[in-house]
């Protein structure tokens, strides 16, 4: 793992962004953002959001012909299988942990990014709908992150041939997932996959107000109401409640990405970085003027598409670490 071992990126910092990518940070500027800067925070626009999602989400939920989608029933959560085309590897699959502030989105609103997913892992892609807020507390959420990864092993695929991945409040959830993994004394998977991640809820990540007027996306007020909503009577470095201020002493490899101007953004350095102390191998990748979870928008991202080309390169180089 050598390969790995302390390796950080910074994606193109002295080429220019795609003409696509600046055409859609204008849009998410003066459409998504100022929206977020002026709603409140509360379990009504947390349930409203979900609802105003899930109708955006009927374009997101179509997929291409060659994409395969079962569900799988967990009881008290759902979730879904998705396979992107033929020769995938059977034996080997990966949980993903959308993302959505633990209050809205889902396994189908995350289509877009899944299916690529398994393309680019060359396995089966586990999407689950995890209980979130506001009517579920983040323990929950965990709890149904580890009977996804329980149902995994109990089904027989190896933990080696295991990966966990996850963006935004997915990527927060992916790490407390492999804390909690470890500290049960379960085998860890091959490697985790953060997009975004929110890794701590204290909101003393120095981007939240440095990148305050640069992310296209994001108001530093929404990430801080809702941080404020989940942990509000909990200690917010409680590492259950901001991963990164937990035990990564050894968790598998990691791939990190975020973009240079997310508020979020130094929420996945200072992840990074903490994993590096306690011995965990990691990428970083810090994308210039990306916006949140631009893995997302591949249909239109060039950007994006090159971020899978990537992830299945440090796919590779974790299998073949062996």
């Amino acid at each position: 793992m050598n390969a790995l071992r302390n390796s950080s990126l910074l994606v193109a910092p002295a080429l220019s962004v795609s003409w696509q990518a600046r055409a859609l940070n204008m849009a998410l500027r003066y459409s998504i953002k100022p929206v977020l800067e002026l709603a409140p925070v509360s379990p009504t626009t947390m349930r409203l959001a979900d609802r105003l999602y899930g109708v955006a989400g009927a374009f997101l939920r179509q997929l291409p012909h060659f994409v395969e989608a079962r569900s799988e029933d967990f009881g008290l959560f759902q979730g879904e299988w998705l396979r992107a085309g033929k020769g995938l590897r059977e034996d080997k699959a990966m949980l993903y942990l959308h993302g959505g502030g633990y209050c809205f989105s889902s396994a189908e609103a995350h289509r877009p990014l899944t299916w690529r997913l398994s393309r680019a892992a060359k396995r089966p892609v586990l999407a689950i709908n995890y209980r979130q807020g506001p009517d579920h507390h983040l323990d929950l959420a965990r709890e149904d992150a580890l009977r996804a990864y329980e149902y995994l092993l109990d089904r027989g695929y190896a933990p080696g041939n295991i990966l966990i991945g996850g963006d935004s409040a997915g990527g927060h959830l992916t790490l407390v997932t492999l804390q909690s993994i470890r500290d049960a004394g379960l085998p860890l998977p091959r490697a985790g996959m953060c997009f975004s991640p929110w890794t701590d809820l204290s909101c003393e990540s120095p981007s939240y107000e440095n990148n305050s007027q640069h992310d296209p996306m994001f108001a530093s007020r929404a990430v801080a109401g809702l941080s404020r909503h989940f942990a509000r009577d909990r200690d917010p470095y409680d590492p259950r409640v901001s991963p990164l201020h937990g035990d990564f002493t050894g968790l598998p490899p990691l791939m990190i990405t975020a973009g240079s101007t997310e508020v979020l953004r130094d929420d996945a350095r200072r992840a990074a970085e903490r994993a590096r102390e306690h011995g965990v191998e990691v990428v970083y990748e810090e994308w210039r003027s990306m916006p949140h979870v631009f893995q997302l928008f591949a249909f239109w991202l060039p950007e994006a598409r090159a971020a899978y080309r990537h992830m299945a390169r440090f796919i590779q180089t974790v299998e073949r670490s062996r």
